[in-house]
């Protein structure tokens, strides 16, 4: 493949011809694959590739008091761990802002989406509920990682199975989940990131500062 040097010069050449330089137009997303059940210690997983960005969603359910504010629904929890060996950007060590910014962007976004159905969480009003954790780890980035990491959990989730659970003895019995899916509302929420260049707009490309 030929090696095209970016200058504004040549990129304004190119978003005038409706081009990218990996062929796709402006508001093509990058080649999609997903794979379920990938792990298999999670209540539901993922591995999803967007073009060459490789990332693994893990679904863990744990059970435990709910919130004062919010006696009837579920808790929930987003983290991320974005590996060195997925960008040389990523460091080891503990998480920075944008590590921690990333996993408050995905948490707002599913939270917010009315995709989880939170009532169907609780198990003892007031007493017992359904914590979901959402892990995400990062294999490679190429860009689109947030939209990457949003379709995971997506699938993830979708593909969730509750663990069986002993309400006299409020035990978890993780090596024989029930068949119980996680409860979930029929919406489906996307993320797509978009950056406006001039008067056009792409799906998100790696590097994007270099615009």
């Amino acid at each position: 493949m030929k090696k095209i040097s970016l200058n504004s010069k040549k990129i304004a050449e190119y978003l005038n011809a409706g081009k990218r330089f990996d062929g796709r137009k402006p508001e093509e997303f990058r080649q999609l694959s997903i794979e379920t059940g990938v792990s298999a210690n999670a209540e539901g997983s993922a591995r999803v590739k967007l073009g060459n960005t490789d990332v693994i969603v893990g679904v863990k359910l744990a059970t435990g008091e709910p919130y004062a504010d919010s006696p009837n629904k579920g808790n929930f929890m987003v983290s991320a761990e974005l590996s060195p060996m997925s960008s040389s950007r990523f460091e080891s060590g503990p998480p920075k802002f944008p590590v921690i910014e990333f996993g408050r962007v995905l948490d707002r976004g599913l939270r917010e989406s009315g995709f989880i159905n939170w009532e169907g969480l609780c198990i003892e009003e007031g007493k017992k509920v359904w914590t979901l954790f959402v892990d995400i780890y990062t294999i490679n980035d190429d860009g689109n990682l947030m939209d990457a990491a949003g379709i995971g959990a997506i699938a993830a989730m979708k593909t969730a199975k509750l663990p069986t659970y002993d309400k006299e003895t409020e035990t978890l019995d993780y090596k024989n989940p029930s068949e119980t899916p996680l409860p979930l509302n029929d919406v489906t929420p996307i993320a797509i990131t978009a950056y406006k260049v001039g008067d056009k707009i792409l799906i998100k490309e790696k590097e994007i500062k270099d615009y």
